[in-house]
């Protein structure tokens, strides 16, 4: 079948006057062709009608589809059960082409934004090699949507918290905000709805209050609405992440901090410019930065341990002894982590990246924690050497013990002590295998155990190492 330009040129020589072997050999097409064009007497090419094997079972096809769920396999596999042979892709382009569970195609949307009029931001979840093994990263990203002008931040995970220190470094980045920030509805600085009817977190919109701009999610499934933003993440983790090295996560974003500067840089296919070029006309149109832009901080409540040290997602930072046992306020920023009493500092250490169980302790504290070492060790309990020797299983549990409440496990040894004097040993070794190998250091639970496993007398007769009293 000819193309609308070959049959034009056809009908235009044949009103020439000139013969159809004529136009067959100037056009090179066969005398055939030339007649039907010809007869037909119109340059648009004719539709090509052909017979379908499935039209004959598209009512039936229709039915199926509707009880399978839209699941055409399933389709598939009941026609053939019926006995219709048909090709799995005679069945689904039969069904594309009457539009049998399809969707009608919309234009797709184009915004455009004046300079400081939006900025968005959202977070992606991206698989890294940091150190030695694969981690989740959550990966957040904040573009201007004029100048397109990108800053990108990876955090091991992603909190309120972790939300305000990057919007602030990204403003930082930029020197300003945008008047309108765009959200994605999973974000977690929406608190519930979606859309127009999204609800922001309180303090989340006063944080954005500081900087003069507002918090605004998209309509559900418009994904349209954020592409400025959704497209630099596959852009990062095809052009970042590949044949680069990372020892921690602090490196990662200084090295995702300078390709982000890199990037910038670039000429968009988009825009037919730099976002660098763009970037002076939009600034002068942000929300400047405030005076003063107060640091972000998470406040925790902790007690300082009978060793000087608060805990603080498993790592360990040192405090003042003459905090011990009192209770004071710890705030977690970005890169540190302050020891307050009341409104008073006592401390501040780096922050060590959470899950590590790192013991973090100041040189002040050091040297008074090795004077304390040097000096006299504080004697172990009498009691523990009988427990020690008695079997196995009370050794373990008094390493168990004094491993979980390290300079506070006298009173669970003397309780410890007390159940061996009371109860027989064989039951009692029993009762302690098993909480030990359930990890159950609950001494009231243990002498639970013990009761049950006891089956005769429930006092043990007194030797001459039970002549050591316990102190008072």
């Amino acid at each position: 079948m000819q193309d609308r330009e070959t049959r034009a040129a056809i009908l235009q020589l044949h009103t020439k006057g000139h013969g159809t072997g004529w136009i067959a050999r100037a056009l090179k097409v066969s005398r055939g062709t030339v007649k039907r064009v010809i007869r037909s007497g119109t340059e648009e090419v004719p539709d090509m009608e052909r017979e379908e094997k499935a039209e004959q079972h598209e009512t039936l096809i229709r039915e199926l589809h509707t009880a399978c769920q839209g699941n055409l396999v399933r389709v598939y596999e009941e026609l053939s059960a019926q006995g219709i042979v048909l090709a799995y892709s005679t069945l689904t382009g039969f069904c594309r082409r009457r539009g049998i569970g399809q969707k009608p195609k919309q234009r797709v949307g184009r915004y455009d934004f004046e300079p400081g009029q939006e900025m968005q931001h959202d977070t992606s979840p991206h698989k890294v090699m940091i150190g030695s093994r694969m981690r989740t990263v959550q990966c957040a990203s904040l573009v201007l949507c004029y100048s397109r002008m990108m800053f990108a931040q990876v955090y091991p995970r992603w909190t309120r918290f972790w939300a305000k220190v990057f919007l602030t470094d990204a403003i930082r980045f930029f020197g300003g905000a945008a008047g309108r920030c765009m959200l994605d509805n999973s974000s977690i600085i929406v608190v519930r709805g979606t859309g127009k009817n999204a609800i922001m977190a309180t303090e989340m919109v006063a944080f954005a209050e500081r900087f003069g701009s507002v918090f605004e999610a998209h309509e559900l499934g418009d994904t349209n609405r954020s592409a400025r933003v959704e497209l630099p993440f596959s852009y990062i983790e095809g052009n970042f992440y590949p044949g680069r090295h990372f020892e921690s996560v602090a490196d990662l974003n200084t090295q995702l901090h300078r390709w982000c500067e890199r990037a910038n840089g670039l000429p968009k296919r988009t825009i037919q410019a730099k976002p660098i070029e763009l970037f002076p006309i939009e600034q002068g149109s942000l929300r400047p930065l405030p005076p003063y832009v107060p640091e972000v901080y998470a406040l925790w409540t902790r007690t300082v341990d009978s060793e000087g040290y608060v805990v603080l997602h498993t790592n360990t930072y040192s405090a003042p002894e003459t905090h011990i046992d009192h209770e004071v306020s710890v705030r977690e920023g970005r890169d540190w982590v302050r020891i307050f009493d009341k409104k008073r500092l006592l401390c501040e250490h780096k922050r060590e990246e959470p899950g590590q169980h790192k013991r973090c302790t100041l040189p002040e504290h050091e040297r008074k924690a090795r004077r304390k070492a040097e000096g006299k060790e504080r004697p172990a309990l009498p009691q523990e050497p009988l427990l020690r020797g008695s079997s196995p299983a009370l050794c373990a549990m008094v390493e168990a013990l004094k491993k979980r409440h390290g300079g506070r496990a006298k009173r669970p040894l003397l309780r410890l002590h007390r159940m061996w004097l009371d109860y027989p040993q064989a039951p009692l070794d029993s009762a302690l295998r098993v909480a030990l190998d359930h990890g159950l250091l609950d001494l009231e639970r243990v002498e639970a155990i013990v009761l049950r496993h006891v089956a005769g007398d429930f006092f043990r007769l007194p030797t001459n190492e039970d002549d050591i009293k316990e102190p008072e």
